[in-house]
């Protein structure tokens, strides 16, 4: 239902800027041209969503068809320029209606007949004498958000593929003295679908094996959103080479084709999925709790399904779950997310998407002994990554 509603407002945003938009065209120089080019490119922004709303699982995998270019313009356009223009439009209303209301404070207002009488007056004076300045600027401004668009776009497109090692040393009191110098990579987030460049699969796996970590953990959403794209991760994490073990955990994206299929598939492979269970592994002798959640979303959900995998007292334990906020519910050691891609864009390390939807966003978090590493991940689910790069992390633990 939210999504229907999402994209209900999406279509009703774009005709409504679109209605605009040709209205003010209509007094610019070639003015035909330019309102061709705008339906052109507006009937590709509605004809995505219109498709999107009627075959669901068609829009899911229209990137097979439609250019990668112009699926991250589509997403930039509705997800980003189409709010923040929205956003302009009101503040200069509310602006403009302020002017008008201390202009008649300060005089009388010219009376309905007047302002009609000048009207008809600048009409008659502005069909002679052709476009005014005003009314070549307002033509000009149309074009504004397409370009940002379009701008947008090519940085995104450039960058795509760009991807970090994020190191950290942790210092755990609880560590046994034989897991010390015990390394981890963590990879999360390879959303394959939409926007996964060719190679782009093959430079993880190469980056993650160069690391030679003992333990590769990867912290939820494998796939972007279609299940037709789950082959290309499972062959994906064949090819990671861990010492110790590879272990795995859903994320929301991994669910939404079909939660059932996903969770069956991973299971019937020889990389072991933990859904709310955890398991005892091996490493230099020692034994480490992995605890692995299923994904949930909520305050009050994510608490009972992390207090559903205690962790042992007794043991040093790992805590993997896709949603960061699990941390304010488990004990274990050491807990390792994803889900928030960094905050995707950022302003600088405090302000941005990040701290505005998340309690921790990126990097390193503290309470006490424990500590929670928050992946921004490797993959995009929305092409443009601004101050939230994507990365492998690389963990060396230490006994403190």
């Amino acid at each position: 239902m939210i999504f229907v509603v999402i994209i209900i407002a999406l279509l009703a945003a774009d005709v409504l800027w679109w209605r605009w938009a040709y209205h003010v065209l209509g007094r610019a120089p070639h003015a035909r041209y330019w309102r061709f080019a705008l339906g052109l490119f507006m009937g590709v922004m509605l004809g995505y969503l219109v498709i999107f709303m009627i075959a669901p699982g068609y829009g899911r995998r229209s990137y097979t068809i439609i250019p990668q270019s112009v699926l991250a313009m589509i997403y930039l356009w509705h997800l980003l320029v189409m709010p923040f223009t929205a956003l302009v439009a009101l503040v200069v209303a509310i602006l403009r209606g302020i002017a008008r209301i201390s202009a008649c404070s300060r005089r009388a207002c010219s009376p309905r007949s007047d302002r009609k009488e000048t009207a008809s007056k600048l009409a008659g004076y502005t069909q002679t004498e052709g476009p005014t300045r005003r009314e070549i600027l307002a033509a000009s401004i149309v074009g504004v958000p397409p370009l940002i668009a379009g701008g947008l776009t090519a940085r995104a497109m450039a960058h795509l593929t760009d991807l970090r090692v994020r190191r950290f040393d942790l210092a755990l009191p609880n560590l046994p003295p034989n897991l010390d110098g015990v390394t981890i990579a963590q990879v999360s987030d390879t959303h394959i679908g939409r926007f996964t460049r060719k190679g782009s699969l093959d430079r993880v796996v190469e980056m993650t094996n160069q690391l030679r970590a003992d333990l590769v953990l990867f912290t939820g959403d494998l796939i972007d959103i279609s299940l037709a794209d789950l082959p290309r991760g499972i062959e994906m994490l064949h090819k990671l080479d861990p010492r110790a073990g590879l272990y795995l955990i859903e994320g929301n994206h991994d669910l939404i084709d079909d939660k059932t299929v996903f969770e069956r598939t991973m299971k019937s492979t020889n990389i072991p999925t933990l859904l709310n269970e955890s398991t005892l592994v091996k490493v230099r002798g020692e034994t480490i709790q992995l605890l692995g959640t299923r994904w949930t979303h909520g305050n009050d959900n994510i608490r009972r399904m992390t207090e559903s995998v205690p962790a042992d007292p007794n043991a040093f334990s790992i805590l993997m779950a896709h949603h960061p906020h699990a941390f304010d519910y488990t004990t274990a050691d050491l807990t390792l997310s994803g889900h928030t891609h960094g905050g995707q864009i950022m302003l600088n390390e405090r302000l941005g998407f990040g701290p505005a939807m998340f309690r921790y966003w990126s990097g390193l978090y503290e309470k006490g002994n424990r500590k929670l590493i928050v992946s921004n991940g490797t993959g995009n689910w929305f092409p443009l990554r601004i101050n939230a790069p994507a990365e492998i992390v690389h963990l060396t633990l230490h006994r403190a």
